[in-house]
């Protein structure tokens, strides 16, 4: 099972989908080499607009791109690529459901060192208040490669999470995902574990150790967080009767909230979050994920609490 970052699918697939017959732009802002987005530009400088260190105006060119024709796809940090630029995202992009990608790079405390300014936290939240925005958060890169085919092959604002930090393959290269998608990637009748992203591969490794102490938990990848698949999530949850949402976000309005706000009117079930409660900080992005309770033993801890208060 290799490790590699989800950002790594996301220049070699807009190549794919540009060999397929797509028309597809990039627009990035100063960050291409660490986006990814360069190896668009390597191939066909044509296809690849750089800004430079100017995120309203990166989005207000994909904007304008995508009044062409294109397929646009905006780069930079997810700190950067989504709350320097809201204004633009919402008032131009979303409200006249242009059909530009959001797809930044570097989300969540796994950036690491670059700290607090540069770890993503609050993205999600925002993205998926935004009418028109649909929220892709893969697992891997072989979900990333995925997440971008579907914004392609769909018309409108998408926004898709990617990292910067190595996380193990969760699924195979023949993953198709889907709109809306969530996956049960391990079956299980005590707790349900949602999760997205890097924490994906957290819940697997606790949901082995639950499996120890005789605990069955069945894990789902949210993969798409807006629109939710609803069907999938309280399936599970009226199976289980406890939910526990991980991700490497902020409690506060991520997917974790998006799966409550379904459950308290669908199926009103008892939930535990895992999450961030405040800034990041400098350090590596494992280092990180221990100190905040995202790593394989913090999901563990809170589920095993989530099980003992039922």
């Amino acid at each position: 099972m290799g490790n590699e970052a989800t950002r790594a699918a996301f220049g070699p697939t807009l190549i794919e989908l540009v060999n397929e017959g797509y028309d597809i732009m990039a627009v990035d802002a100063d960050l291409a080499g660490s986006t990814t987005t360069a190896k668009l530009g390597a191939f066909d400088p044509d296809r690849l607009v750089d800004v430079g260190i100017a995120e309203q105006n990166m989005v207000g060119v994909a904007a304008g791109l995508a009044l062409t024709g294109r397929i646009v796809f905006t780069g930079s940090f997810a700190a950067f690529g989504t709350g320097r630029c809201l204004d633009q995202i919402r008032n131009t992009v979303c409200d006249s459901r242009l059909n530009v990608k959001i797809c930044p790079t570097h989300s969540g405390v796994t950036v690491g060192e670059d700290g607090a300014t540069h770890q993503a936290l609050e993205d999600i939240a925002l993205m998926r208040t935004m009418p028109q925005m649909r929220v892709l958060v893969p697992a891997d890169h072989f979900a990333t490669a995925a997440a971008v085919r579907i914004a392609a092959e769909n018309d409108g604002p998408f926004y898709i999470r990617m990292g910067r930090f190595p996380v193990p393959e969760v699924y195979d290269e023949g993953f198709k995902g889907g709109l809306p998608f969530a996956n049960v990637v391990r079956e299980g009748a005590d707790l349900t574990i949602c999760a997205c992203g890097v924490e994906v591969s957290m819940a697997l490794k606790a949901a082995e150790e639950l499996a120890k102490r005789g605990i069955s938990a069945e894990v789902i990848d949210v993969f798409s967080v807006k629109p939710l698949a609803e069907d999938v999530i309280c399936r599970s949850a009226a199976k289980t009767g406890l939910v526990l949402a991980c991700e490497e976000h902020s409690v506060l309005g991520g997917m974790g909230s998006a799966v409550a706000e379904l459950l308290s009117e669908r199926q009103p079930t008892r939930m535990g979050f895992v999450g961030m409660r405040g800034f990041g900080t400098s350090a590596p992005g494992d280092v990180l994920l221990k100190h905040f309770g995202l790593d394989e033993a913090g999901v563990l801890e809170a589920a095993l609490a989530l099980v003992d208060a039922r």
